[in-house]
């Protein structure tokens, strides 16, 4: 089959490999870019672990915390110049209310009365599209609380208060000093900000994932031409290293890299007074996973000129 220039140009944003690589791996699986991905991978030319979702939209994620719960949403627009106007960061700041009060559900949400109005959500936010000038979208939120202890919050690249590019909540359930575990989960959402983890415990990774990652590892351990019960330890001693890599419990600390979170959670449990367990985290990273339309600037210009 014809491999395009944008295949290959996607596959080498992806992995960092080389032109004729990429080409070659898209010609061996039919232009499959998951499937390319992985023939790199066994081939040892890419390095990527998992493909990162690509921020494409722009607008902004905004958070809203309560008593022991806290919420998170994200409202789309179509430039980024939107995020730093008042009247869309008062929509942002009103929708995460919302979300807080519904219970997070993105369908709810959506459906709930606007505060200080009888529209819904939507409805306030297509009426929006007037007076912004914008085409904008409440693209999803959701919700955590916790019966004792805290919901942290925290807000990356921030625009206004609780209003940015990227939101991270995470839970933490314990009956000692609220404050102290919400100053520790504060730490752990900015651990999660820095670091993208898949899962928060081994049994939490997708199987299809750890799947995936066995045969890869397989595959680059029998290049090796190791007979297999050294191959088997391998591939073991590699998934011990895959999760360390994605689970939030077996990650290095942010803040103290010499300790994993789970280890920092148990030093912190002396602070607080009594055992601690994070429950759950969450993740908004502003548009990934969203594809941008790209244009061509020149081209459209060219277009003009002709008609």
């Amino acid at each position: 089959m014809s491999i395009s220039a944008a295949q290959v140009k996607e596959l080498r944003d992806l992995t960092g490999a080389g032109m004729m690589d990429c080409k070659a791996a898209l010609a061996e699986t039919n232009g499959d870019i998951e499937a390319a991905v992985d023939w790199l991978r066994k081939k040892g030319i890419a390095k990527a672990d998992k493909k990162a979702g690509r921020t494409a939209a722009e607008g902004l994620i905004g958070v809203d915390a309560g008593e022991r719960e806290a919420a998170i949403v994200e409202v789309n627009s179509e430039t980024d110049f939107v995020a730093r106007n008042a009247a869309f960061q008062e929509i942002v700041r009103n929708v995460a209310k919302v979300a807080l009060a519904q219970g997070g559900k993105t369908d709810a949400v959506a459906e709930a009365r606007y505060p200080g109005s009888e529209k819904s959500v939507t409805e306030t936010i297509k009426d929006a599209v007037g007076t912004i000038g914008e085409n904008l979208g409440f693209r999803r939120s959701t919700k955590l609380e916790v019966s004792s202890g805290a919901v942290a919050t925290y807000v990356h690249n921030s625009v206004a208060d609780n209003l940015g590019k990227l939101g991270v909540l995470v839970a933490i359930e314990t009956i000692g000093d609220a404050q102290k575990a919400s100053a520790f989960a504060r730490q752990v959402a900015m651990h999660v900000a820095a670091t993208n983890p898949l899962a928060l415990s081994e049994n939490e990774v997708d199987p299809a994932a750890v799947e995936r990652e066995k045969a890869i590892f397989s595959d680059q351990a029998r290049a090796s031409g190791k007979p297999e019960n050294i191959i088997e330890k391998m591939v073991e001693g590699r998934l011990r290293k895959f999760y360390e890599e994605v689970v939030l419990l077996k990650q290095a600390f942010v803040m103290n890299p010499d300790v994993t979170v789970e280890n920092a959670l148990k030093e912190a449990e002396k602070d607080i007074g009594a055992p601690a367990k994070i429950t759950a985290f969450v993740r908004f990273a502003l548009g990934e996973g969203i594809e941008k339309e790209e244009t061509d600037f020149a081209a459209e210009v060219a277009a003009a000129v002709k008609s």
